[in-house]
Parts: structure tokens; C-alpha cells; sequence
């Protein structure tokens, strides 16, 4: 990944709400997640996924989600992952 790529928003909850279809941490749809895949996808279409995504999010998951998703383009992992490590 180059330095101008912006990196995935998955914090590593990975698990969907049944009735919206929303992840709990990132607050994408799972279309959403499988295009980021894809090789042909733009900066600024992440860009605005994330804000969108985000949007859906609110309260703590909000605020964990920009901790993590801070932490992750800081360190190269979220913050769930981090503990994962240490343990």
C-alpha cells in the first residue's frame, strides 16, 4: 500500500445488525466491504464510503470507530486487533 491509499475502514468487529445490515464497527454493508477489493476503486470513492458508513454510526460506536479507525491508519492495526496481540 503506498502512502496516498487510504486504508479500510474494518476495525475487526465484523459482525452485521440483521434489521439495517450494517456492521457494528465500521458501519458498512457487505456490498460496501466487497468493493473495496476491487483494483479499480478510487480514492475518493473511499473516501466518501467512509463518511458515509461513518454517518450510520452513532454514541459510543461512533466514537470507538474513530479511535480505532485513528489508531489503524496510525499503527497499521485497530485497537481490537492490538489487544489481540498483547494477550
Amino acid at each position: 500500500m503506498n502512502d496516498t491509499e487510504v486504508r479500510s475502514p474494518c476495525i475487526n468487529v465484523c459482525k452485521n445488525d440483521p434489521i439495517t445490515g450494517y456492521c457494528y464497527g465500521c458501519g458498512r454493508t457487505n456490498d460496501e466491504i466487497k468493493s473495496w477489493n476491487k483494483e479499480d476503486l478510487t480514492n475518493e470513492w473511499k473516501e466518501e464510503n467512509i463518511k458515509i458508513s461513518s454517518n450510520r454510526l452513532s454514541g459510543w460506536q461512533l466514537e470507538s470507530f474513530k479511535k480505532s479507525y485513528a489508531n489503524k491508519i496510525l499503527t497499521g492495526k485497530s485497537l481490537i486487533r492490538e489487544q489481540k496481540f498483547k494477550e
